[in-house]
């Protein structure tokens, strides 16, 4: 055992961090990853915290006195609420005894400030450490880590490189595993139960290690995590499924389920409100591919890995419907072992490069770095913006306030989207605030304490709406914000992609968090001072281009779409469009200096020219749309057409009517021929033709059964595909949610894996070709009906 003299020299990333009672009280355990080894740091005499008005507090100790809860102390503290009532502080040594308190006290009337928060979590946050930190204490070596007795931390940046294996497991339909298949860059490893084949049966592999039974399989899984140590396990839906199955072979088994960093099985809970598990090891990570992806906005139609893999490697797994891929699994397993081992690795190795492709793990880091949110979290953007935020309001004198404590009554608007002019255009310039919501917070100073403080003195405060004033010197978010966004410069600079998403995610997610009634600091007057002064802006800015003689066709949230004439070359149009964001970005400035001596951070950009630009009309109404458009773009000699909101970019269309609209959109917008096109792209699909194109594929959000009435096709395809599967005696694959793909037939939806009767041709023209072909025709003079009528008359009718 040896005590580090000088103080603080050692620095680690935080993986996982726990608080606990123990016999003696309090004890934080967090785990890190150094350069040193796995480091296991003991935290103790740390007290569970609450506070309370001091009206109350005679109150409060009164009742917890009566009830025998212990109170390791109350002390008046300098600090506030946001009331202005000073308050104290109610310690204990156990967190159970701040559980009882909290309930008792709440039954009796008496309000607990920030009574939701554990010990370790608290402990962080009051050093301001979000994952990087320095540490000191007793150091002692165990079996694979150090452990660091009566540690002490503080904030501390150091470089971080975390090991990482990607995990899959093989199994058959009722979970008897396979094989588990493990993939990291210097070692791949196939663990599968049987006999090494003899030669030349099959071809042996050297990633292939043969186990005798299931039992087998697991302890060789367990040894080999424990031998080659890896901080984070990545996978497919890795932790509903692979790891939750690996728990309960080892539990029929009777096998301890070990794969913590000190030899323990790890803790398993479950969301309230959904079926997603939590899994937390000491001292390792499991990462699910799928639910960071997710967090890192990205989307696809399918978030299989399949369809993941195809859409960013351009590489697919061997088989696409689950039933056949488990058929060929346990076909494999009994007559093809080297080939199931193959594919196991594969599905492995598909993970591992989609992390690779997509910086995930970076991503994980740098977002846990820059907020605090455990590297594993989903979501959290309201724990992010309590992390980085109460230590600071505790610093300037505030506790901060409970769920609900914010105004009600009032509601703040979304964001603002004009009414558009539907038509055909040339030369449509889109002018775009760059990340209009925190520029505003950072121009007007929008923060919940700088609102109290505000308040105090309204003539000395910048106004905001409904009743709001916010402090031009006590805030917070607004330098928040400001770092981060200097962060982000840079990060672009760098071309480092993922911390510059990492920011955006979260610079975009403060406002949703000051009008989310989630948050503590949820106010009304909060989320309406940007929402309410983004309509402002747009509506301004509008008129601003008008007196110029321009026309804005549309504007959404941020964005505004000019009509700057169709006689303009590429170049005029470049150039008006610098002149037109150069304009409104001094204007802003004079303006916002003269009316309210701010300096304006917000920031108009010239960011695209459509040479043509479609907004369609309501379907069957004159009235424009929102949200949805089609626009052309030429930049050195290539064309691309962007869809927002329309069918090629909707995942509820057939692949026909995607198909049809992009080809439809680029004749129509180089003022090629389109009649010919429509006329044979109709004669093809009732040909049958185009029969791979026409499958539906739409996700069942519900139980089955809990569709009772308006049953949606898709659900009807469901049902249906269910019975048939119950008849053969196969596993009812739609009865729980998930995505089907189905198709229109003569005798209604049937899905894909069942259709039996034909396809309803004419219902397909109707209602894909049709309706894409009368969003843009008749902006061209023309109908759907007028060129396919015109075809059938010539040949004297249908044929």
């Amino acid at each position: 055992m040896t005590n580090t003299d000088n103080l603080l020299l050692n620095t680690g990333y935080l993986l996982t961090k726990q608080a606990q009672d123990k016999r003696h009280g309090i004890v934080i355990t967090l785990w890190l990853h150094s350069k040193r080894g796995p480091i296991k740091l003991v935290v103790e005499n740390e007290l569970a915290l609450f506070f309370i008005e001091n009206h109350q507090v005679e109150q409060a100790k009164q009742l917890l006195a009566e009830h025998n809860i212990n109170l390791a102390k109350c002390q008046p503290l300098t600090l506030k609420a946001f009331n202005q009532q000073p308050v104290s502080g109610f310690y204990f040594k156990f967190m159970r005894e701040l559980y009882q308190a909290r309930a008792l006290l709440s039954q009796h009337g008496v309000k607990c400030y920030e009574d939701d928060f554990r010990p370790d979590e608290r402990y962080l946050m009051e050093r301001f450490i979000t994952a990087n930190l320095a540490y000191t204490g007793y150091e002692q070596q165990q079996n694979g880590y150090i452990e660091v007795s009566n540690a002490k931390c503080k904030r501390e940046s150091c470089a971080v490189e975390l090991s990482m294996v990607s995990v899959d497991i093989e199994c058959s339909f009722e979970g008897e595993l396979y094989s588990i298949g493990l993939y990291r860059e210097q070692v791949q490893c196939v663990f599968i139960i049987g006999d090494k084949p003899d030669e030349p049966l099959a071809v042996e592999q050297p990633y292939i290690v043969w186990v005798e039974d299931e039992q087998a399989l697991l302890h060789a899984f367990i040894d080999w995590l424990e031998r080659y140590d890896p901080d984070i396990l990545i996978g497919w839906n890795v932790i509903n499924f692979d790891m939750n199955l690996l728990q309960k072979r080892c539990d029929i088994h009777g096998i301890s389920f070990n794969i913590g960093r000190d030899g323990k099985a790890p803790y398993w809970r479950k969301n309230k409100n959904s079926e997603q598990q939590f899994l937390e090891i000491s001292g390792r990570v499991v990462l699910d591919g799928i639910d960071l992806l997710k967090t890192a906005t990205y989307s696809f139609p399918s978030f299989s890995l399949d369809h993941v893999s195809n859409a960013l490697l351009g590489l697919s797994k061997k088989v696409d419907d689950v039933d056949n891929r488990i058929k060929e699994i346990t076909h494999n397993f009994h007559h093809n072992k080297t080939a199931l081992a193959a594919y196991n690795l594969e599905d492995c190795r598909l993970v591992w490069l989609i992390f690779e492709k997509t910086q995930l793990l970076d991503f994980a880091i740098l977002r846990s770095q820059l907020t605090g949110l455990a590297i594993d979290r989903i979501g959290g953007s309201v724990a992010a913006f309590t992390n980085l935020y109460l230590p600071k309001l505790h610093r300037k004198g505030y506790v901060a306030p409970n769920m609900g404590d914010g105004h009600s009554g009032l509601v703040s608007p979304g964001g603002f989207v004009m009414d558009s002019i539907p038509g055909l255009y040339k030369n449509i310039l889109v002018l775009d605030f760059k990340s209009l919501y925190p520029s505003i917070i950072r121009t007007f100073n929008i923060d919940p304490m700088g609102l109290i403080e505000g308040l105090k003195s309204p003539e000395q405060a910048i106004e905001g709406f409904d009743g709001a004033y916010f402090s031009r010197e006590e805030h917070f978010l607004p330098d928040i914000i400001n770092d981060l966004w200097q962060e982000r410069d840079k990060a672009k600079l760098e071309k480092n992609a993922a911390l510059s998403q990492a920011i955006k995610i979260i610079m975009n997610s403060f406002y949703g968090i000051l009008g989310s009634t989630g948050c503590r600091f949820f106010d009304p007057r909060l989320s309406g001072s940007i929402t309410k002064r983004s309509h402002e802006i747009l509506k301004t800015t509008k008129s601003w281009l008008e007196d110029k003689s321009y026309r804005v066709i549309y504007g959404d949230t941020d964005s505004i779409f000019v009509d700057v004439g169709k006689n303009k070359s590429s170049d005029e149009c470049q150039h008006i469009g610098k002149a037109l964001q150069d304009y409104i970005n001094d204007k802003w400035q004079k303006i916002l200096k003269d009316k309210y001596h701010v300096d304006s951070q917000l920031d108009i950009e010239f960011e695209t020219h459509f040479s043509q630009f479609l907004m369609p009309t309501i379907r069957g109404q004159d009235v424009g749309t929102k949200k949805r458009y089609a626009g052309l773009l030429e930049k050195n000699g290539e064309q691309e057409i962007v869809f927002k909101g329309l069918e090629s970019v909707r995942t509820d269309w057939t692949e026909l009517a995607k198909q049809f609209q992009r080809e439809l959109y680029h004749r129509v917008f180089n003022q090629l021929p389109v009649k010919d096109y429509i006329i044979d792209m109709v004669e093809k699909t009732k040909a049958g033709q185009f029969d791979h194109l026409l499958i539906y594929r739409k996700r069942i959000r519900r139980k089955l059964s809990d569709y009772v009435k308006n049953v949606p096709p898709h659900v009807k395809a469901a049902r249906l595909a269910d019975q048939q599967n119950e008849k053969l005696n196969k596993p009812l694959k739609y009865q729980r949610r998930g995505w089907i793909e189905y198709y229109i037939t003569v005798n209604g939806p049937q899905a894909k894996e069942y259709q039996s009767s034909a396809l309803d041709y004419q219902l397909y023209v109707d209602r894909q070709l049709a309706t894409v072909a009368d969003a843009i025709l008749p902006f061209i003079g023309t109908s759907f009906s007028e060129i396919v009528d015109a075809q059938l008359d010539l040949f004297g009718g249908p044929k």
